[in-house]
């Protein structure tokens, strides 16, 4: 098993820069597929981004451009760097881990019943 632990998120305004990180323990992170998913109040979790064990990064198109995945495997440590945020953005962010998954397709990557691990969450605030 790995715990995951978010933190990072807070109130900013539109345009601001902000970066999420995501500490793990339990196991090395660099043995598992981790992404970032969000979900906005009465919403559903949603895919955001993706970094696979071996380095590829996946990124959903609102996203794209503006955030940037990366891993520190030496701290056991995901990030999440969110570079012009506008009030979309707002949601609480959630760090999740797969060790696998049922197909190899961004269908599967960004289903989040693929993903056996999670964290609790940090709320990012957009203010316009």
């Amino acid at each position: 098993q790995v715990q995951l632990v978010e933190s990072g998120g807070r109130l900013v305004q539109a345009g601001e820069p902000l970066s999420l990180a995501c500490a793990a323990s339990g196991r090395t992170i660099a043995k598992f597929h981790t992404a970032w998913f969000r979900q906005a109040p009465g919403k559903e979790r949603k895919f955001v981004a993706l970094l696979r064990k071996l380095g590829t990064t996946y990124y959903e198109d609102s996203v794209k451009g503006r955030f940037a995945i990366s891993r520190d495997n030496a701290k056991n440590m995901v990030y999440l760097r969110m570079n012009n945020l506008n009030p979309e953005d707002t949601a609480g962010y959630y760090c999740e881990a797969a060790t696998s998954y049922r197909a190899d397709t961004y269908a599967a990557f960004a289903d989040e019943q693929g993903y056996a691990y999670w964290g609790q969450g940090t709320q990012v605030t957009v203010s316009s």
